[in-house]
């Protein structure tokens, strides 16, 4: 039985997702954050096995063949996985671990890890999310649009989720993040594992 929670945050642009994961990654020293490979070159300041780990098209190509991503997603061209071996090995260890991926790529990790957490982190309308995305003044009109569009079609997938976060206020997200990841490692089958020598009066025949 493994000891590890697999914990899966996703949220549209947005939602404030990378502001409450890089708190909880602060706060939190159990948690270990996944890094996803990708076939896309380093961005100025990345670095390798921080950011991502960065490979070429054809290598990314055999390990999705291999079978070993437990999810893999082509953005923009560009292809994205997480490693199936490395997650095993976290969870049977102990480690939590933190993926951020959408709702497609938890599907795919559900599927392979069912226990997995999920955790979707909302706005609270679609107006308030709006203005955050005009608030960054970046992006045009039409990008803005795709995003809200887009934003609208992640968030139809909430109920697939175990929590749901409304980013409201940061502060107030942040406790309920927190308050998720602790209330989701006191699960029977969690604390069974952990402490097997605590439930030695369950019969077990």
């Amino acid at each position: 039985m493994t000891t590890g929670t697999l914990f899966i945050i996703a949220a549209p642009s947005g939602a404030g997702k990378t502001t409450l994961v890089r708190r909880l990654m602060a706060a939190d020293r159990q948690v270990v954050h996944s890094i996803s490979y990708t076939t896309r070159a380093p961005r100025s300041g990345e670095m390798e096995g921080r950011e991502y780990h960065f490979i070429d098209v054809q290598r990314f190509l055999a390990m999705r063949s291999n079978g070993e991503f437990a999810e893999w997603a082509e953005v923009h061209g560009n292809f994205y996985g997480t490693s199936r071996t490395w997650l095993e090995e976290c969870v049977r260890s102990g480690a939590d671990v933190l993926l951020e991926i959408d709702w497609q790529g938890a599907q795919q990790v559900r599927a392979r890890f069912p226990d997995a957490v999920g955790i979707f982190i909302l706005p609270p309308s679609i107006a308030e999310l709006e203005r955050r995305l005009r608030s960054r003044g970046t992006d045009s009109d039409d990008v803005i649009n795709r995003r809200l569009a887009a934003a609208l079609g992640e968030m139809r997938h909430v109920a697939e989720f175990d929590f749901v976060i409304i980013n409201n206020e940061l502060d107030a997200a942040f406790d309920d993040l927190n308050a998720a990841v602790r209330a989701s490692r006191l699960r029977f089958p969690r604390q069974f594992a952990r402490f097997p020598d605590v439930f030695r009066f369950i019969d077990q025949d």
